[in-house]
């Protein structure tokens, strides 16, 4: 993965495809100031170097039938980092859960998990999550509702800070 120097044009780019990522190349680069085949090689390379991982759909969760969602801290009996690596591989094959983050402090592991009802929830939380190998507690946490939703990290076009290739020579 090769590392690339973020300019203006490049944050731009970033932006504008964090907020629609169906946006076609040509409107792309209409907003970005430049012609289209520049713009495609450009995102071409911020796909490669790792700064766009992938494109998906925003679906409607409720839509599909999930209308509860549940922040659950959980506590492992231990931290050693094969358990640690064991716990986000079991997690990883819940579709229920749609994220999974480790935590300094108290609580190891913060998840973000949808249900179709409470009751699913409780019988997940139940048969799967406080059965699982090396949890020692979970504490659940029912959304009421979501306010704000805004995936990925805010993109300044203007200022933002200038990435180094790794090809460059130290100054």
């Amino acid at each position: 993965m090769r590392r690339v120097k973020l300019d203006r044009i490049d944050r731009r780019i970033l932006r504008d495809l964090q907020a629609d990522g169906r946006m076609t190349n040509v409107e792309l680069a209409r907003r970005a100031g430049i012609s289209a085949p520049p713009c495609l090689r450009r995102v071409r390379a911020l796909e490669e170097a790792g700064y766009i991982r992938g494109y998906h759909a925003d679906i409607n969760p409720e839509a599909l039938g999930f209308h509860v969602t549940v922040f659950a801290q959980v506590g492992l009996s231990s931290q050693a980092e094969q358990d640690l690596k064991r716990f986000e591989d079991l997690v990883n094959s819940w579709p229920e859960v749609r994220e999974c983050n480790m935590l300094a402090g108290e609580t190891d592991f913060l998840l973000k998990i949808v249900a179709s009802d409470w009751d699913s929830y409780q019988r997940f939380l139940t048969t799967r999550l406080t059965a699982a190998p090396n949890v020692s507690h979970v504490k659940s946490a029912l959304a009421i509702r979501q306010s704000k939703f805004a995936p990925g990290v805010p993109v300044d076009v203007e200022v933002g800070p200038e990435i180094k290739d790794e090809d460059d020579e130290e100054e």
